[in-house]
């Protein structure tokens, strides 16, 4: 026979799920004072921690990465979270940023005097504060600085210089020592007394030989660093090999094209001045007329002169014009000579005779006599003159053909007689008589010639 069954749970079990209440209560308890201790205590906590980890950051690096593998998932929805939670934020701060930069702004603005007198004041109080940044900055943005110093005083040199000069006047015995600790060293001083006497002797030289001094051009380190800034441009092009290229052929070009049809160039060039003229238009020079043709003709009939500038085409002309008188000088030159050689092998007895015409008139006007052989060619010279073209030849060049026709012509033992009558007229004192008398009498070739 089955008895009555009990539902009631077994005395043990009763007493386990009371013990077990009493334990969730003094967990709550203990996680409340925790709470409440944590909530009393937050700063010295906060302490506390960023103590340990400072003095623990290998292990919260590795609990942190530890933790990220395990928790992979809550890893990224935490940092989007925090993501979507900063970027608000962040433009909340920005906002209020902003705002208050323009508001700090339109108060300056409207209180300029305020703000002038304000600064002013922080600067005198905090002397050695501004010194320190001046010299930061300075030593972090050196280049910078000395660029735009140099700047400043290439605009505007003059103030420099008088600030320099002022300078100069004021610690003149400041000046003298910083002189004088320069020389102090001997190789410096050796050197500054070896370039002085080597100034000194080339002065000499050149004074002896009838040279013109030394002259130099001395240029200000503004010129220096502008010339610099130019030649860096210049050479840091990448099309310079191309752009030279185009320079060379079209100057080349423009000196044969001048070459060839230079002497027609010239007569249309002197015709078409000389009907202007005639129609009362406003002069033209022959010249420019010239080079403006041939520089339209051989860029026309040129391809691929996409580089060149204005200032490449003038120099072109220029280095054409240059290049053209010298070969048209040379070849005068050469005909003259060829002309008076020629004329005094012809003419060699009425020359002579001429000459002795000559210095019978010269002394006769108390003029010192020339020697016959000098004055046979200086004869020549006159009457070829006027038939060969000598209008690019200078002084020098008359000189040298003077002295070319005279090696031509003499034959060695009239070289050493005039030599000698040469070395025998031209005495310090004899000479200064007769350049005299020779400047006031002689005319434009003889000049030219030099006798």
């Amino acid at each position: 026979m089955i008895g009555p069954i009990d539902d009631d749970p077994a005395p043990g079990e009763a007493k386990g799920d009371r013990a077990r209440g009493r334990d969730d209560e003094r967990r709550l308890q203990r996680r409340e004072q925790n709470r409440r201790y944590r909530e009393n205590h937050a700063e010295q906590n906060a302490a506390t921690r960023r103590k340990w980890a400072d003095a623990n950051r290998d292990r919260v690096r590795d609990y942190n990465r530890q933790w990220r593998a395990d928790n992979l998932e809550r890893a990224r929805e935490l940092n989007r979270e925090s993501a979507r939670r900063a970027v608000p934020r962040a433009r909340k701060q920005a906002d209020i940023r902003a705002s208050a930069k323009e508001r700090a702004m339109r108060w300056r603005q409207s209180h300029l005097d305020q703000v002038r007198i304000y600064q002013a004041q922080w600067v005198e109080q905090n002397r050695q504060k501004v010194r320190g940044y001046y010299n930061d900055y300075y030593r972090t943005h050196r280049d910078e600085v000395n660029e735009r110093a140099a700047a400043r005083r290439d605009a505007d040199p003059e103030p420099m210089k008088r600030a320099r000069k002022a300078w100069a006047e004021r610690n003149k015995k400041r000046l003298a020592e910083l002189q004088r600790n320069r020389r102090s060293d001997p190789e410096v001083y050796q050197a500054q007394l070896e370039a002085n006497a080597a100034a000194r002797r080339l002065k000499r030289r050149l004074r002896e030989a009838g040279l013109p001094p030394k002259q130099l051009h001395p240029t200000t380190a503004a010129e220096r660093r502008a010339n610099e800034r130019a030649v860096a441009v210049y050479f840091g092009d990448s099309g310079l090999a191309e752009h030279v290229r185009q320079t060379d052929i079209f100057t080349e070009t423009l000196t044969n094209h001048m070459l060839e049809n230079g002497a027609r160039m010239r007569a249309f060039a002197e015709s078409y001045a000389a009907a202007r003229s005639r129609t009362g238009l406003p002069a033209v020079a022959a010249e420019d007329t010239i080079y403006a043709r041939a520089v339209e003709y051989v860029l026309e009939n040129l391809n691929g002169m996409d580089l060149l500038t204005s200032r490449d085409i003038a120099a072109a002309v220029r280095s054409s014009k240059a290049t053209v008188q010298g070969l048209e000088r040379d070849h005068q030159w050469q005909a003259l000579v060829r002309g008076v050689v020629v004329y005094v092998n012809r003419h060699r007895n009425r020359l002579d005779e001429d000459a002795e015409i000559e210095n019978r008139a010269r002394v006769r006007y108390n003029r010192p006599r020339v020697s016959v052989d000098d004055l046979r060619v200086r004869l020549a010279f006159r009457e070829m003159a006027t038939r060969v073209p000598t209008d690019h030849l200078t002084r020098g060049d008359f000189r040298r053909a003077f002295h070319a026709v005279k090696l031509r012509t003499f034959s060695p033992d009239e070289l050493i007689m005039t030599a000698r009558y040469s070395n025998r007229l031209t005495s310090p004192s004899r000479a200064a008589k007769v350049g005299a008398e020779a400047a006031a009498g002689s005319n434009a070739l003889d000049q030219k010639i030099g006798l």
